[in-house]
């Protein structure tokens, strides 16, 4: 495996593109108004039309040929995301709409963008491949994304009494009842749950529709690792124990648990390693732009997802190579 080219078709157009947006936001070229634009076009259409292009194109059969490695990746994957969760607002202090931004950002893999560029180099593109990609980018975007998104909606689950016009006090709707509503109504929520609806009941994507969604798809991750340039020429970019402690999840807790559980359960070997290596890539684009969009956890998030995407290029030859040991074990 020639992890230079995997470094340089994968991970360098990153930095290229994101200090392309920092330089043209410390010029003012475009400011952080600019960038919420841009993340808004992100959110709401590149994004949700890229998830659901890449998962309704999944094979149901496929989704459900190997159960081993369906039921460890939600599992796993979404224990990952909520210990992300409870730790930020444990360890740090920091709000539970802050602490959802965290999870996006600590808890979830930036499969969607760098899963082929990193696994199909190491392992080639097949079916086993395939399966991994869509598995993983399924849990993170049809379980993950809406998780996050319901713990960041503003609702706090309390309920509330107003007063009718005839002076008596009126039960409100609950607050908590709308959280889940809201979170999904956001398309990059309800794209991916529609894709995975389409291949649970065998809905073919008509393939005459891809240019269609490939045009505005394709917009999507250059424009949020732009976008997270300009966002990030606005921040002092700062490194401290929070930030550290966000890229040891990420890099490390993710792929570790794993790692260990995919193991003992005796997954195949193939795919464990991939499944690993799913696991260690940098945080999802998704997190940054949603903390963009609504103007949470910016800082540190922007910074866990510069400093984790610059350690990935050592961490990733590391689990390659302890991941391919356990597995033939």
């Amino acid at each position: 495996m020639d992890f230079g080219k995997m470094i340089l078709n994968a991970l360098l157009p990153i930095f290229v593109i994101m200090l392309l947006g920092y330089i043209t936001g410390k010029r003012n070229v475009f400011t952080a108004d600019n960038a919420r634009s841009f993340n808004k076009l992100v959110l709401n259409f590149a994004l949700p039309a890229a998830l659901f292009l890449s998962i309704a194109k999944a094979d149901r059969h496929l989704l459900f040929e190997d159960l081993k490695l369906l039921i460890i990746s939600i599992v796993m994957i979404v224990a990952c995301f909520m210990w992300a969760f409870f730790s930020c607002k444990k360890f740090f202090k920091h709000t539970k709409k802050e602490a959802a931004v965290c999870a996006l950002i600590a808890g979830s893999p930036t499969i969607g963008f760098l899963g082929f560029a990193v696994l199909e180099p190491i392992y080639g593109f097949n079916t086993s491949t395939g399966l991994v990609i869509a598995i993983v980018a399924i849990v993170v975007n049809a379980i993950t994304i809406p998780i996050g998104l319901y713990l960041l909606d503003p609702d706090d689950g309390s309920s509330t009494t107003t007063t009718g016009a005839d002076g008596k006090p009126v039960p409100a709707k609950k607050k908590g009842s709308n959280a889940f509503l809201n979170a999904l109504k956001q398309p990059v929520v309800w794209a991916p749950i529609l894709a995975v609806i389409f291949i649970l009941v065998g809905i073919k994507f008509p393939p005459a529709l891809d240019p269609t969604f490939n045009l505005i798809a394709k917009a999507n991750a250059g424009v949020a690792v732009f976008a997270a340039g300009v966002t990030l020429s606005a921040q002092v970019i700062r490194f401290n124990w929070e930030i550290i402690y966000n890229t040891l999840v990420k890099l490390f807790l993710m792929p570790g648990v794993l790692l260990i559980v995919g193991k003992l359960f005796h997954m195949e070997a193939e795919n464990l390693q991939m499944l690993v290596m799913a696991g260690a890539l940098p945080p999802a684009f998704s997190g940054i732009i949603i903390g963009s969009r609504y103007q949470i956890y910016v800082n540190v998030g922007t910074s866990s997802l510069a400093v984790s995407t610059i350690l990935f290029m050592g961490t990733a030859p590391f689990w390659y190579w302890l991941a391919k040991l356990v597995a033939e074990m």
